[in-house]
């Protein structure tokens, strides 16, 4: 890399780095990047002299520099930037007018006149070809819209890209045509492939939403089906909490009777003996407690035709069918989907004898935290007085042995 070069490097990478707006997602340094090592690779394949690849990297580094001033105009801020800093510099000023040209050569509808041009346009547009395009794509649509230039839908995103690819761009390297080229036709078939199934989402959707309108019941089913499921989520939050208390207990507990009560023995460890066994009660308590809210409850299993006829039975929870025969379970089944006015009255009840286990559960899951909390706190302060007024300095105080 010449010495121009790489001075132009330092300055863009710093320039872009310090005064870039981040909202450019797409036109940013890792672009002109990417357009610079498209353009050596165009370079290396080109017989070109040095000066030709000079100009061609220092446009490369150059072209988006513009848009430290805004999007607009970007090409022709580029060429001011790129002018004022190669005349700084002490470049050659017939060289910088084809930097300059070079730079406006970039410009989404102009058609190069040059090798040259055509190179660095080739470089520019060389995403069109690679695997990552759709990724790139997005990144430039979300910018569109963090600048307030655009907002564009998914479908008329998918749209504008394949208008894109048919119609506005072409290479016009041999180079591009024939080792980007295969990649850009591929990226195409992905967007009209994007664009069948965005659309047959749509489709879809639109069914959907007919259906909603038509269907006076759909705003029930999702009151049941969200209802039932935050029931539930509800029941396994209650179910883990439980669990916890009975982990931490049973950790305490086996430290206590690991360490504590083998102390006890010793006749100078008596001052122990409360605070150990209240400390052990209340751990004991608050396991019996998280076991009685996690302790299943299962009904008797059965049921008669009756019950089904006379919609008294709730067919949705396992507990009023365990013990029924497959062929009467089927029975009452077929007698359910029947009736959807006794389909809404088994979620109901589903629902209400849900919301009386969730009351039974976090009952005993406050009073198991509530004891829990209490125990730890007694037996805290049990520890200190007994450590304070029975402990082994107190008694030698007293001149005791």
């Amino acid at each position: 890399m010449s010495g121009i070069v790489e001075k132009t490097n330092q300055f863009v990478v710093d320039l872009l780095s310090r005064e870039l707006d981040p909202k450019f997602l797409y036109h940013n340094l890792r672009h002109t990047q990417r357009v610079v090592k498209s353009t050596k690779e165009l370079t290396d394949f080109y017989d070109l002299d040095e000066k030709d690849k000079e100009v061609l990297l220092l446009a490369a580094w150059l072209h988006d520099t513009g848009y430290t001033k805004g999007s607009e105009n970007h090409e022709k801020s580029s060429c001011v930037i790129a002018k004022d800093f190669l005349l700084g510099i002490g470049y050659d000023a017939k060289l910088i007018q084809r930097v300059e040209d070079c730079i406006m050569a970039t410009q989404r509808y102009s058609q190069p006149t040059s090798q040259l041009e055509e190179i660095i346009r080739d470089a520019d547009c060389s995403h069109f070809g690679q695997n990552s395009f759709l990724e790139t794509s997005e990144l430039l649509r979300e910018e569109l819209s963090l600048l307030g230039i655009a907002n564009y839908t998914t479908k008329d995103w998918l749209d504008e890209n394949v208008k894109m690819f048919r119609t506005e761009h072409r290479y016009y390297t041999d180079y591009a045509i024939k080792n980007w080229q295969p990649g850009k036709d591929k990226n195409l078939r992905r967007l009209i492939k994007e664009k069948k199934t965005e659309k047959n989402i749509a489709k879809k959707e639109s069914l959907k939403a007919k259906y909603k309108n038509e269907s006076p019941d759909r705003g029930i089913q999702t009151l049941f089906r969200v209802t039932l499921k935050n029931h539930l989520t509800l029941s396994d939050i209650a179910d883990t909490k439980a669990n916890i208390l009975l982990s931490v207990n049973a950790i305490i507990i086996s430290l206590a009777l690991s360490n504590l009560i083998p102390k006890l023995d010793n006749p100078s460890n008596a001052y122990l003996i409360y605070p150990t066994i209240i400390f052990i009660f209340f751990g004991v308590a608050s396991m019996v407690l998280a076991v009685a809210a996690t302790r299943p409850n299962v009904t008797s299993g059965k049921f008669t035709k009756e019950d089904v006829k006379n919609k008294k039975v709730n067919l949705l929870f396992f507990g009023n069918f365990h013990k029924m025969k497959l062929a009467e379970f089927e029975w009452a089944i077929m007698e359910l989907v029947k009736d959807k006015e006794y389909i809404y009255s088994s979620l109901t009840k589903d629902l209400y004898f849900l919301g009386l286990v969730l009351n039974r559960k976090y009952k005993l899951l406050r009073w198991t935290y509530t004891i829990f909390m209490i125990g730890i706190i007694i037996s805290v302060i049990a520890f200190g007085i007994a450590f304070k007024y029975f402990g082994p300095e107190r008694v030698a105080d007293l001149g005791v042995t």
